[in-house]
């Protein structure tokens, strides 16, 4: 029989936390996936190399190890496992000095009066005010909005914070932030670097508020990696939820999702139909929803002209790397880091990123980087590396702003010039870098939309992380919820509200809103 209580669309971490918390609630629950392989965009492979384990997409999961979501499914005893890098992170300058995080706030704090007196201090100021509000920030971003209960918490908290000067930093760009703190190059760049990992310019509203984020997570939980491989997070969901009685379908790709009386009831996939008798759970990125799988005619008319406005997020080039030996860094660190940043300073990281949302190819690419094995042993053989870097690009090219001639086509031409312009950035800070490269691959945005189709055009974050489209506006305006303005279908991927990052929020917040619902319908004596 093909009759569920809840379909889920989509294996990645949203729509597997949907399909666990179903099944908890003892709903029957099938979870639909387009690739052979379950996960998202939280895979990992041996393609690059065999001996090697790289992460296809996503690597490091500090919203993870934070998420009140993740934690209540005991993942740990479905064989998940945590590692942690010497140093949460590092971000090489230059001149051959560090900028070091570690997750002793102490030992942190040292690095940076060494190199700054006064920075230390000032930089434990910062976590004590986080002590006081970081747990309500979190819980008032990973729930549905609007989150009343983490914002009394925090209206409560909000004095012993800072108060006024605590809500003037998170409205602050993040360039700004760093300067108004720190009089040293360390803590600034650190916070910008974080900023980076949304699509925010870094001298624009709503920067600040991801550095924060970002670097209180690291420093007080750092940016751990599963054991094994990014894989082994989702294949821990899938396990925990296969033991309860739920099912995963992988290739089987769905291709429209069906109404009967106003709501939601049938899934298409792979030639199949299957009913949902409560609710469907699609954890597709919104244009694809509301423009491939429903009915134009059933999308609420505020919704399709909403969707007029809505923006992805920047593109993406990833590149990984097989390495015969450590990464031969012109000084090493105080302590090796799991993630690493790479930009010459905060002023080159702002041009970056301000070219991307230009519509250029950024001349000298920040990167996101991630020395995989000095976090996790098991990635590759003893006294190898397995690395990866990336960046973004725009989704629509207007000019590169080197001097590479790179037409933002990403071709296999575009894409190895720019893997170049990527690899001789390692090269100056990691003098034979290119001498220990024993495999390389290079995922442009065809290549990372062909792996998993939310990712449109290479955008990983579902949409853009701007403010013009986060909490009630996201993905468009009046939404903000998991409801999608159909009965009985919820949105529960990326796209929805808080957006991207491996949390299981938007999946949580869709299951809670079905389950819900639910209850509603059986109270007032509706059917379904």
């Amino acid at each position: 029989m093909n009759r569920y209580d809840a379909i889920v669309i989509g294996s990645g971490p949203n729509g597997l936390v949907a399909a666990n918390h179903l099944v908890d609630a003892g709903w029957s629950v099938l979870v639909l996936e387009e690739q052979p392989d379950l996960g998202g965009a939280v895979r990992s492979d041996n393609d690059v190399h065999p001996d090697f384990v790289h992460d296809t997409f996503s690597a490091f999961y500090p919203l993870a190890a934070a998420s009140p979501t993740i934690h209540s499914f005991r993942l740990e005893e479905h064989g998940l496992v945590w590692r942690h890098a010497p140093a949460v992170l590092g971000h090489p300058l230059p001149d051959g000095s560090w900028a070091l995080l570690d997750r002793d706030r102490q030992v942190t704090a040292g690095w940076f009066d060494d190199r700054h007196p006064g920075d230390g201090s000032a930089w434990l100021e910062l976590c004590d005010r986080w002590d006081v509000i970081g747990e309500q920030l979190i819980q008032g971003l990973l729930t549905p909005f609007p989150p009343v209960r983490a914002s009394i918490g925090g209206l409560l908290r909000l004095p012993r914070a800072g108060g006024p000067s605590l809500v003037k930093d998170l409205l602050t760009p993040a360039d700004e932030l760093g300067r108004a703190w720190f009089g040293g190059e360390a803590p600034q760049v650190l916070l910008a670097g974080n900023a980076g990992h949304a699509d925010i310019p870094l001298d624009e509203r709503g920067s600040g508020l991801m550095a924060l984020l970002m670097s209180m997570m690291g420093q007080t939980g750092g940016f751990p990696v599963p054991e094994g491989g990014a894989g082994e997070l989702t294949q821990a969901l899938a396990r925990r939820l296969r033991s309860l009685g739920g099912e995963v379908r992988c290739s089987s790709p769905v291709d429209h999702i069906g109404t009967s009386h106003g709501r939601a009831r049938t899934v298409h996939a792979g030639g199949e139909t299957f009913t949902a008798e409560r609710a469907v759970v699609a954890t597709v990125v919104a244009p694809r929803l509301y423009g491939d799988l429903l009915d134009p005619s059933v999308v609420p008319a505020r919704v399709r002209h909403g969707m007029r406005r809505f923006q992805l997020d920047p593109s993406t080039v990833k590149v990984d790397w097989a390495l015969s030996g450590p990464v031969p860094w012109a000084s090493a660190p105080a302590k090796a880091p799991g993630t690493v940043h790479i930009a010459d300073s905060v002023a080159d990281m702002v041009e970056a990123t301000s070219q991307v949302s230009d519509g250029y190819i950024p001349a000298r690419p920040f990167m996101l980087a991630g020395q995989m094995t000095t976090s996790d042993p098991t990635r590759s053989p003893p006294g190898t590396e397995s690395m990866w870097a990336y960046t973004h690009v725009p989704q629509k090219t207007r000019s590169d702003a080197g001097d590479g001639g790179i037409r933002g086509a990403w071709d296999q031409d575009d894409l190895e010039r720019f893997a170049d312009r990527m690899q001789a950035r390692f090269e100056r800070l990691a003098p034979g870098f290119g001498s220990l490269v024993s495999q390389r691959r290079i995922l442009g945005p065809h290549e990372l939309e062909s792996r998993d189709a939310n990712l449109i055009g290479g955008a990983i974050n579902g949409g853009t992380s701007r403010l013009r489209q986060e909490l009630v506006l996201r993905p468009v305006p009046g939404l903000g919820r998991a409801e999608t303005g159909v009965p009985g279908l919820y949105l529960g991927g990326a796209s929805a509200h808080p957006g991207g990052g491996v949390h299981g929020a938007a999946g949580m917040n869709a299951a809670r809103a079905a389950l819900a619902h639910h209850r509603v319908r059986r109270l007032t004596g509706r059917r379904g």
